[in-house]
């Protein structure tokens, strides 16, 4: 699998950088955040296959999020400036979405079934 999320990204975002010092660092940094957020949801996802718990389901939501947060981030980090969604930088919807993402997390572990 980290393999896949490392091939999959290598070519349009890790080679481009690959010499621009201590900014490859942080996009390797993000790259192993998106890598822990997709093996965290696959995990969620088998073991709610598994035990079909409602906590699991918003567990599983909430870890898609996070990868969907560390996508945005890394785009920030790699192309800055480039994509906004009008006044809104997507560092602050990367921001809001880890935020949403540890909200769910929150929720489901929580939860009373």
């Amino acid at each position: 699998m980290v393999a896949g999320v490392v091939g999959i990204l290598a070519a349009p975002v890790i080679l481009p950088h690959i010499f621009h010092g201590f900014h490859i660092a942080h996009i390797l940094l993000h790259v192993g955040g998106i890598t822990l957020a997709t093996f965290l949801t696959i995990l969620s996802v088998m073991a709610y296959v598994r035990v079909h718990s409602k906590r699991l389901l918003i567990t599983i939501f909430a870890f898609s999020t996070f990868v969907m947060a560390e996508i945005v981030t890394l785009l920030d980090a790699t192309w800055p400036s480039l994509y906004n969604l009008g006044d809104l930088a997507l560092l602050e919807v990367g921001h809001l979405l880890m935020i949403m993402s540890l909200g769910l997390l929150a929720m489901g572990v929580f939860r009373n079934d």
